[in-house]
C-alpha cells in the first residue's frame, strides 16, 4: 500500500484465518464510506463492528464461525487478530498519515476515550469499570480481549478510558464509536507530511 509523494494509494486489505476454534474472512478498506457486511456468531460483537466501522468512515467485511457452545472468548479475540492484521497492512509505510489522534465520544450518561499513536509499538492501556458482566450474552471482559489483540497486531499504541457510565451497553458503544473516529484521524492523510510522521525516518 505504497504512499509515493503523499498521493493516496488504494489502502485496503484482506485475510482468512482459520484454526480448530475459529474460521473468519475479514477484509478493511481505510479510506472508505461505512459499508459494512458482518456475519458472526457474536450479535453484540456485529453491533460493535457496525459502529466501529461506520463513525470510523471503514469498509468492513467480517464472515466468522466459532466454538461459541463454548462460549464467544475465541471468536471475538480472533475478530480482533485479523482486524488489527488487516489495518497494518493496509497502511503499508504509512507515509503521510497523521499518526496520532485522541477522540472524546459521549453517549447519554457515558463518555468514552480513545487515543491512538500508529507507533509499530504495540501498547494498550484500558480503564473501565462496568456495573454488569454481561450485555445480554455477551461477556464485557471480551472487550478488553478484542481491544487488546487488535492493539498488537495493528501494533499500534491504544489508550481507552471511559470516565463514568451507568449504563453498559452505553459505555461499550461509546469505546467503539471513539475507536472508529479516532482511527479515522489517526490515518487521515496530511499534505504537509513529507515521508513517516516520524524523527526517526520510520514506524
Amino acid at each position: 500500500m505504497e504512499n509515493n509523494n503523499n498521493e493516496l494509494a488504494e489502502r485496503k486489505a484482506g485475510l482468512s484465518r482459520k484454526t480448530n476454534e475459529t474460521d473468519i474472512t475479514l477484509s478493511l478498506g481505510v479510506d472508505g464510506s461505512g459499508v459494512v457486511e458482518l456475519e458472526t456468531d457474536v450479535p453484540f460483537l456485529n453491533h460493535m463492528l457496525d459502529l466501529f466501522a461506520k463513525h470510523g468512515q471503514f469498509d468492513l467485511s467480517v464472515q466468522a464461525r466459532g466454538d461459541i457452545d463454548i462460549d464467544d472468548h475465541h471468536t471475538v479475540e480472533d475478530i480482533g487478530i485479523c482486524l488489527g492484521q488487516a489495518l497494518r497492512e493496509a497502511l503499508g509505510d504509512k507515509k503521510g498519515i497523521k499518526r496520532y489522534a485522541s477522540v472524546f465520544i459521549p453517549m447519554d450518561e457515558a463518555l468514552a476515550q480513545v487515543v491512538i499513536d500508529i507507533s509499530n509499538r504495540p501498547h494498550f492501556e484500558y480503564r473501565a469499570e462496568y456495573p454488569s458482566q454481561q450485555v445480554g450474552s455477551f461477556s464485557t471482559e471480551l472487550v478488553q480481549e478484542f481491544l487488546w489483540k487488535f492493539a498488537l497486531e495493528a501494533r499500534i499504541t491504544l489508550h481507552v478510558i471511559v470516565h463514568y457510565g451507568s449504563n453498559t451497553h452505553h459505555m461499550i458503544e461509546t469505546v467503539f464509536k471513539a475507536l472508529g473516529r479516532a482511527l479515522d484521524e489517526a490515518t487521515l492523510i496530511d499534505p504537509r507530511v513529507k515521508g513517516v510522521p516520524s524523527t526517526k525516518g520510520v514506524l
